[in-house]
């Protein structure tokens, strides 16, 4: 039986006090990859799992899901090495990103006000006190969703972004900043001795299980890109489409059921190793007295309910993530292993 607990710890408690800043998180909206190959990408994300092509220039892939109304949610640019360059969030309205600017410049965050290039509206770039790339905007370039365009949907088929996971070197810390700003806490994973750590935490904007989370691990790094699939079935049919293209060995790990977050997954790495998960069938958070729900992490059933374990790759491989001027950023190491818990 899952070792959940409805009555949150001490370490509970403190996740799931909630801010109310002077700004509005809408959800996570976006990202940008950097890759070695376009040809390659698109074969991955276009021909193989199906995603749609938005446009392709000399050095960027645009794509986007079958029920996205924005013109493209994942960015391939091509560059020296594989990187994050950023994880986008929408905001509410222009006076957010002022009011956002305001937060992080006293944070000692780096700050930098800048324009689309393609539309001209304003973006937030920030590269917060974690080391993580973040952009927040307001207005984007707008689609007809084809959502209802069953005689010419692929893949899964792939209907939106949904998340993003980091790898954290401290994750609570890491939690705090992002409660900060407006996210709250869903489920969490600890460990059962004194004192308790934090090694794993979801947090939504969204009335989902979360936008984001966070995994421990040397950091900071991009652990995953999580993009929703309406059902089960279809993670299942995107394993078969892509072991018959020949595409096998990107299936990481499982499919399988998460015991957090209740999703049906498959991690799957792309050419230039960058980590997805296909996710599906997560559940309603949206009730404002919504409470975090704790996992041991002692417990095998959180990371998969099934109890499988997850590969060593999965726990230690993720993609280094980039400053503001395109320079690798440093990793500090951490000094939890989740994965002892599961042996002690």
């Amino acid at each position: 039986m899952a070792t959940t607990d409805p009555h949150p710890t001490a370490l509970g408690t403190a996740l799931g006090m909630v801010a109310s800043p002077a700004f509005d998180v809408v959800r996570a909206a976006r990202v940008e990859l950097v890759v070695a190959d376009l040809d390659a990408s698109e074969r991955f994300y276009a021909d193989a799992l199906g995603m749609i092509v938005s446009e392709r220039t000399a050095d960027a892939l645009y794509l986007r899901g079958w029920e996205e109304r924005m013109r493209h949610s994942i960015v391939l640019r091509v560059g020296a090495r594989p990187a994050l360059s950023a994880v986008a969030f929408l905001v509410g309205g222009a006076g957010d990103l002022d009011e956002l600017s305001r937060f992080f410049t006293a944070t000692g965050a780096d700050v930098r006000p800048a324009v689309d290039e393609r539309t001209g509206a304003e973006i937030l770039r920030v590269q917060d006190t974690q080391g993580f790339p973040l952009e927040f905007f307001h207005r984007s370039e707008r689609v007809p969703s084809r959502l209802q365009h069953f005689h010419e949907h692929r893949g899964a088929p792939i209907l939106r972004l949904d998340h993003f996971n980091l790898h954290s070197p401290d994750p609570l810390a890491a939690a705090r900043a992002w409660l900060a700003l407006g996210f709250r806490c869903t489920e969490y994973i600890s460990t059962d001795g004194e004192p308790e750590e934090l090694t794993g935490c979801w947090l939504r904007r969204a009335p989902s299980v979360h936008d984001l989370a966070l995994t421990v691990g040397s950091g900071p790094r991009l652990h995953h890109v999580g993009l929703w699939v309406g059902e089960a079935a279809g993670v299942l049919r995107s394993c078969d489409q892509l072991a018959s293209l020949g595409y096998a060995s990107a299936i990481e790990r499982g499919p399988g059921r998460h015991g957090v977050s209740n999703a049906f997954f498959v991690y799957l790495r792309d050419p230039d190793g960058h980590r997805i998960e296909l996710y599906a069938s997560d559940y309603w958070t949206g009730d404002p007295d919504h409470e975090p729900l704790r996992w041991s992490a002692s417990d095998p059933s959180c990371r998969s309910f099934w109890g499988t374990r997850a590969p060593a790759s999965w726990y230690e491989e993720s993609t280094a993530v980039l400053d503001l001027d395109g320079r690798e950023v440093e990793l500090a190491h951490t000094r939890v292993d989740e994965r002892s818990e599961l042996m002690a």
